[in-house]
């Protein structure tokens, strides 16, 4: 059992939406909860690191890459119990979006692959609802911040 199961308290998780041209950066997770499952990357944040802080180390850490300006998106609360009802994870996730600068994917610490993601063909990639929702509030924030002076 992990450090971070069965919390006193949620986590605080950061997740980033990294947009190069129409395509998305996703990561392969390599380790509990969802293992093995396509997301945006992320982690959790460090005590006394700010939010963004924690999504540009993360995205350094997991997949080598350089953004832009940060853009807060949305959160997301999950929550899963085990047979028991008892909660097994509870992270709050603070996702940020920005366009990518530099580097190239490489996976990293704990995901065992990051890849550039057609963002019309996502469906393959068998995405929570949420990651959608995130990659479209992404596009249209970075859409906008494109179009001011």
């Amino acid at each position: 059992m992990s450090d971070r199961e069965y919390p006193a308290r949620p986590i605080v998780g950061i997740g980033i939406a990294v947009i190069k041209g129409d395509h998305v950066l996703l990561c392969r997770r390599g380790k509990p909860p969802n293992l093995g499952a396509w997301t945006l990357p992320g982690g959790a944040q460090d005590l006394g690191e700010t939010c963004e802080e924690a999504a540009r180390r993360e995205l350094q850490e997991e997949c080598g890459l350089e953004v832009g300006p940060l853009h807060f998106c949305a959160h997301v609360d999950t929550i899963r119990r085990d047979p028991d009802g008892r909660v097994r994870y509870h992270y709050t996730i603070l996702d940020f979006c920005a366009r990518w600068v530099s580097g190239e994917p490489v996976a990293a610490t704990d995901v065992s692959a990051a890849e550039w993601a057609p963002m019309d063909a996502l469906e393959g990639y068998g995405l929570w609802s949420e990651a959608h929702r995130i990659i479209g509030i992404a596009r249209r924030l970075l859409a906008e911040a494109a179009d001011e002076p």
